[in-house]
């Protein structure tokens, strides 16, 4: 028995918490990927190197899992015929460069800001452009009126990321000095919140989330290997590839973050989505900095304090989901 439309957005009500845990959870995907991309970058010498070889192995997987799932084989059959019929403009395709941006800028930033400053950069930005497309009705789910609550989340999202971060920062001087470099990783957060909107754009098309990320990966990799290419005689050859398998787990992770990205867009808008994964970045670099932890690693009272502050941030944005939702009945 089919639904009728009526009954769609008490489902969706229903079913917001669930689709906001699943956010969090695919923002913990992100500070693993980041740690073993990191490794791996330090293993072959070439940050961009290390990315490429992520972005190949999500690509295998995505392609393996094409082969073998019908409704994944579906959705990758759909894609060039959405192409044909341009379901969608052509350069949503390349919100698959928005990944290789953002290794480009951890690339040229990362050793003058330090992972702190990057971070509160680039989730600033990723906050102001999930607001901003929300706001314009620029994703699947259409435009989503941002209520005072909501906008209120957002602030204190990005006051808890900088509270978090607070003990690896340096002098207030030392960061006036940076607000150049701090503005690459801030323009490449906010146009994240437009690759979540592409994407979910995309699934839609395409008729599943996997095909979509498929084409991520497939755009962002062919960026990156040309940008490798042109980088070659200057840098020359990386060091050779690894042997131990867990340095080829950072493409699925990033199948992951991308593909849930896609298609929690269209039932919690571009910001509930960006906020909820932005809260499992946090809370899950905390939980690797005490498992695992990296040199300079630092955790004190205002680590989990502002990791805490976070969470109640996007919880507070989520008030108003179930009170949308009723209007649009």
């Amino acid at each position: 028995m089919i639904s009728s439309p009526a009954h769609a957005p008490r489902k969706e009500r229903s079913l917001a918490p669930l689709y906001v845990a699943t956010a969090v959870v695919a923002g913990l995907a992100m500070p693993i990927q980041s740690r073993i991309n990191g490794a791996l970058g330090l293993r072959l010498g070439d940050p961009v190197a290390a990315s490429l070889v992520s972005f190949t192995t999500g690509l295998i997987v995505l392609a393996i899992a094409s082969l073998l799932l019908p409704g994944a084989r579906a959705g990758a059959m759909a894609i060039p015929r959405a192409l044909r019929e341009k379901r969608f403009p052509l350069w949503y395709l390349a919100a698959g460069c928005v990944g290789a941006f953002v290794v480009i800028s951890q690339t040229l930033t990362v050793p003058l800001l330090g992972v702190a400053l990057f971070t509160v950069s680039i989730v600033t930005g990723q906050t102001l452009g999930s607001l901003l497309v929300d706001g314009i009705g620029f994703g699947p789910g259409g435009r989503r009126r941002i209520s005072t609550l909501r906008a209120l989340g957002a602030g204190l999202t990005i006051a808890g990321v900088i509270w978090a971060v607070s003990p690896r920062m340096g002098s207030a001087a030392s960061i006036a000095a940076l607000l150049l470099p701090m503005a690459i990783p801030l323009v490449v957060g906010f146009l994240m919140g437009f690759q979540s909107a592409a994407n979910g754009v995309q699934a839609q098309a395409y008729g599943t989330p996997v095909a979509a990320t498929l084409v991520n990966f497939f755009v962002g990799g062919l960026m990156l290997a040309l940008l490798l290419l042109v980088r070659l005689p200057l840098v020359g050859l990386p060091e050779s590839l690894p042997t131990q398998w867990w340095y080829y787990l950072g493409g699925p992770l990033g199948c992951v973050f991308i593909g849930l990205s896609a298609f929690l867009v269209k039932h919690l808008g571009v910001l509930l989505t960006g906020l909820g994964m932005i809260c499992g970045q946090l809370v899950g670099s905390l939980l690797i900095d005490v498992l695992v932890p990296a040199p300079g690693a630092v955790i004190n009272g205002a680590t989990i304090a502002g990791t805490l502050l976070t969470l109640a941030a996007v919880a507070l944005a989520s008030i108003p989901f179930g009170r949308m939702l009723r209007a649009r009945k």
